[in-house]
């Protein structure tokens, strides 16, 4: 009786055993990623992702427009050039301190006359620093307090119309320009204010074409920001050296992706000063959330909130500007790649509380009909990722037919059943057992449906690389397997209890050792990735860690219970 009791314990075990109820569980959340089902007119369809292999489509390449140079130039000239070119008045620079050491809390001051009125606000707007102004004689007097690195980021930002970001260095200061400007162009503007483009102790010019690798990931980041908030499938975007940046569009004709990838720009806002005419308050950067379109007060609107400093900003030129005293004449304009996007007055109510406090949360309308909900939800887009740091250029574009993609997905299905099959041959002919061989390759299917809900689950595109993947990982997990399946069949039979978990912890250590070393063999992949390379590492570590975590660990209980049934 109690033999009986403990047979009955053993058969039931199987499925009391916590890797197995795991095994289990992992295939149901599987199935669930992958959610397969049919649509009538459509046929059988999943949630996985397909990449530009697969199902056909466009890419594009894009240059990054940009230069890195470290420049000098002389204060004086700059702040006179600057002065008398934005205002519009002639400017005598009477002193000019320069700090011998540049790094020291000293700071550069410029002294100019003139016999026009300025005011606070004209010096204020130059961005050139604190200014004190007084009246000598008819005539004013202006001190700046600067730098000489703020004034040569003024004059060029200016001059150049972009950003310019400074990079210090031991041996000073270098300037990354985020626009398209040659070595010639560079150097011929840098000339109007007394300077030049550094030379290297070789002679040649410290100037680069390109971008910062900062620069270039940023741009990567908002770029794939914009395009997937476009409802589209996934769209990978990948950067390639240091100026590159690869975009897939899976399921999208060439026109088209043209189209997309040329709506993502650089986003600016500004406020109007007289005419036609306007000055900058801040890019996309300083947009630090954007909220869903709503509806109330009978108008659409779009709600973002403002960094410290974009709220800052945007309340000082507002003063500066008088958009808080009289918002109808000076408006809000928004900016994607020069191209006026919104434009709008501020609100009575806020021109009224910028004068005595920053506003953070703001709502920009666009009116109460279907085509202003189609305007707000348009303005959502370029508010959350419309902020490219630098221009970009299209240098290469393909195409993948649809039809084609077709015929690798399905040539793909069929590699990795040839393979399966293969193996399961293998395995046939070395054990000569069919309860060897079901349990296995039921195993390595079992992998291959846990690493598609894996995919399915995060979102990853497959592609022809991730299928080279997981044919690998069918490979090794049917290495691993007859490891576990040699170890079992001790001198051709099951051993004991005992004996079996010697030798199952001894199998088990081979292959965490070898799944340790693949694991760490791909990685470089992932971490610098190689664009398609990437998904094939990704797929065979993940492949490689549901198979020695979760499936080869049920393989030994489940195949120790066959072969015990089929000796009884």
């Amino acid at each position: 009786m109690r033999g009986d009791e403990v047979k009955d314990k053993e058969n039931q075990s199987i499925f009391k055993n916590r890797r197995v109820q795991l095994f289990i569980l992992v295939l149901l959340a599987s199935l669930v990623a992958i959610h397969p089902w049919y649509v009538s007119g459509e046929g059988f369809t999943t949630n996985l992702n397909y990449g530009l292999d697969l199902e056909g489509g466009s890419w594009l390449q894009i240059k990054l427009q940009g230069a890195v140079a470290q420049v000098d130039a002389d204060p004086g000239m700059i702040v006179k050039q600057m002065v008398e070119s934005t205002i519009g008045t002639s400017i005598v620079i009477t002193d000019v301190n320069i700090p011998i050491d540049e790094s020291s809390n000293e700071q550069t001051y410029v002294t100019f006359t003139t016999d026009d009125f300025i005011t606070q606000s004209q010096i204020d707007l130059l961005g050139l620093g604190q200014a004190t102004i007084t009246r000598k004689e008819n005539k004013t007097e202006v001190t700046l307090y600067s730098s000489k690195q703020s004034l040569i980021i003024a004059f060029l930002s200016n001059s150049l119309n972009t950003e310019v970001m400074p990079i210090a260095y031991v041996d000073g200061t270098e300037y990354e320009i985020r626009t398209a400007v040659s070595e010639k162009e560079l150097q011929d503007l840098m000339a109007t204010v007394g300077g030049s483009i550094v030379k290297n102790t070789d002679g040649t010019l410290k100037y680069r074409e390109g971008v910062t690798t900062e620069t270039r990931d940023m741009t990567k980041d908002i770029l794939s920001e914009k395009l997937n908030s476009l409802g589209l499938k996934d769209i990978p975007v990948r950067t390639i050296g240091e100026d590159y940046i690869l975009i897939d569009f899976a399921g999208i004709d060439l026109a088209t992706a043209k189209d997309i990838a040329e709506k993502p720009g650089k986003f600016e806002i500004r406020i109007q000063t007289t005419g036609n005419d306007s000055v900058h308050v801040l890019y996309g950067d300083d947009i630090e959330s954007v909220g869903v379109p709503g509806f109330h007060d009978g108008q659409w609107s779009t709600p973002f909130r403002l960094t410290e400093s974009g709220a800052l900003a945007l309340q000082r030129i507002a003063i500066e500007t008088g958009a808080s005293d009289n918002p109808e004449a000076h408006w809000l304009d928004m900016y994607l790649d020069d191209n006026m996007v919104y434009s709008a007055p501020l609100s009575q109510s806020a021109a009224d509380r910028l004068k005595q406090y920053p506003i953070y949360s703001w709502e920009s309308s666009t009116g109460g009909d279907e085509e202003s909900k189609i305007q707000a939800e348009q303005l959502q887009i370029h508010l959350r990722a419309g902020a490219l740091p630098v221009n970009v250029e299209l240098v290469g574009s393909g195409h993948v037919d649809a039809a084609l993609g077709k015929k690798f997905k399905t040539q793909s299905v069929l590699a990795g059943f040839l393979s399966l099959i293969a193996v399961a041959f293998v395995v046939f002919r070395r054990y000569h057992k069919k309860e060897i061989l079901v349990p296995m390759v039921a195993t390595s299917v079992s992998e291959v449906f846990m690493i598609l809900g894996f995919a399915g689950a995060v979102g990853w595109q497959l592609d022809l690389a991730s299928i080279a993947g997981i044919i690998a990982v069918i490979g090794t997990g049917i290495d691993h397997l007859v490891i576990i399946t040699d170890e079992v069949l001790y001198e051709g039979k099951l051993p004991s209890t005992k004996i079996y978990l010697e030798r199952i912890t001894k199998a088990f250590a081979i292959i965490f050792a070898a799944a340790a070393t693949t694991t760490i063999a791909m990685s470089p992949l992932v971490v610098m990735g190689f664009g398609a390379l990437k998904g094939f590492a990704i797929t065979t570590i993940v492949g490689v860690l549901i198979g020695v975590l979760i499936a080869r660990p049920v393989y030994g209980i489940v195949i120790k219970e066959v072969l015990q049934k089929s000796e009884q």
